[in-house]
């Protein structure tokens, strides 16, 4: 069994939600996670605030490090979770499943992690 890296892209992060939207896309991700863990096969995961965001970019003059990224950019990095599939194809299908594709243009990139062999 291999882990995969679900990460959730916003191309609506200009659209403001209302708390109980807010609420309400929260109680379908615990859902949607929720199958994941009963099959045994959620590892883990976290949100990504843009507060005290920064990014470091390689330049001709040197390393520049800015605040951001910001909500009103055209695609934002709103999470991800870890979930342990069988092959990608599984993965694909828990992505399937994500709340997130709620919102048009949005997107869930699925990538397989590194074993470590390696990788330090």
């Amino acid at each position: 069994m291999q882990e995969y890296l679900l990460i959730f892209r916003h191309e609506d992060g200009q659209k403001q939600a209302s708390p109980e939207q807010i609420q309400e896309w929260m109680k379908q991700t615990m859902d949607w996670i929720g199958t994941i863990a009963a099959k045994n096969k959620f590892v883990g995961g976290n949100g990504l605030p843009f507060e005290d965001a920064k990014v470091v970019r390689a330049a001709a003059e040197g390393l520049l490090v800015t605040n951001g990224p910001f909500g009103d950019i055209k695609e934002t990095l709103g999470g991800y979770i870890i979930v342990k599939a069988d092959s990608v194809e599984e993965a694909v299908e828990f992505a399937k499943g994500s709340p997130v594709l709620q919102g048009v243009g949005n997107s869930v990139e699925v990538r397989k992690i590194a074993s470590g062999d390696g990788i330090h």
